[in-house]
């Protein structure tokens, strides 16, 4: 599935293309996605300007001068083509700027979703509400973390993947960023000291500016918006990497399943 990385990569990608551009053509190609299109997507965006786009989570957000926002989700295999030369089978929604560019939302699996909101009042968007805050933004912090996991004994691993504490991480940066650390992922959240806390908030924001610099993680169907493919899998200190060199000590990366996840680890920087 497509992590936060790759959404803001993927906002990047958009942008050039559509802020300031007028919308000539909103063609949804089907009823739904993961759940049906908004019935009214095609009436209250067509001719709309579209005046910014941005993030939230795993979440992409395009902004329009009509008070509406068009919220994207890439699911397991979304993507965007950008001036697509034919348009394919799973291209579900199409948009066409009044200059002539086209953009296709394609999605094989349909886990997707395109929902509008009023732009005004997106906190209140069902799976905003509960939203922990943005990892980049300034209200991560370790002593944020500290108050968040007091007398937790649930898993660091599970609570950072838990949106309600940090919003948009997912399973291959919540793996890099405690390798990075060098915090075991069973470690109890709640016996975590400060210190330790704030140097995780650190790997965080250095692991995922990172994976946005090299365009995202490739898994399965991801690209970006312009058809290339994100690099970060290059530089993946343990995720995927089971049995091979951990680049800190040399010692073997070690896998386990839990829940559907694979956590990958190195036993030996991540004792505690």
């Amino acid at each position: 599935m497509p992590e936060l990385p790759e959404v803001e990569t993927t906002v990047r990608g958009l942008r050039p293309v559509l802020e300031g551009a007028r919308l000539a053509l909103v063609e949804p190609r089907r009823a739904d996605l993961r759940r049906a299109f908004p019935v009214d997507l095609r009436q209250r965006l067509t001719g709309a300007t579209v005046t910014g786009l941005s993030r939230r989570a795993k979440y992409g957000l395009i902004d329009t001068d009509r008070g509406d926002t068009m919220i994207f989700h890439l699911g397991m295999s979304g993507r965007w083509r950008v001036d697509p030369g034919e348009l394919l089978a799973h291209d579900h929604l199409v948009l066409e700027t009044g200059v002539g560019r086209r953009l296709a939302l394609h999605d094989p699996r349909r886990f997707g979703s395109v929902d509008l909101w009023p732009t005004a009042d997106l906190a209140t968007f069902p799976a905003f509400r509960a939203l922990g805050p943005e990892p980049l933004g300034l209200g991560l912090t370790g002593a944020m973390l500290l108050a968040a996991f007091q007398g937790r004994r649930a898993p660091i691993k599970a609570m950072l993947l838990d949106q309600r504490i940090v919003a948009g991480l997912g399973n291959i940066y919540v793996c890099e960023a405690l390798n990075l650390a060098r915090i075991a992922p069973s470690r109890a959240a709640g016996r975590i000291s400060l210190f330790r806390l704030d140097r995780l908030v650190d790997a965080v924001r250095s692991v995922l500016l990172a994976a946005i610099e090299a365009g995202g993680s490739t898994l399965r169907d991801y690209a970006r918006p312009d058809g290339e493919l994100g690099y970060f899998s290059k530089q993946w200190r343990v995720y995927g990497r089971e049995g091979e060199a951990c680049p800190a000590c040399a010692s073997p990366v070690r896998r386990r399943a839990e829940g559907g996840r694979s956590t990958f680890w190195c036993p030996a920087c991540q004792r505690g």
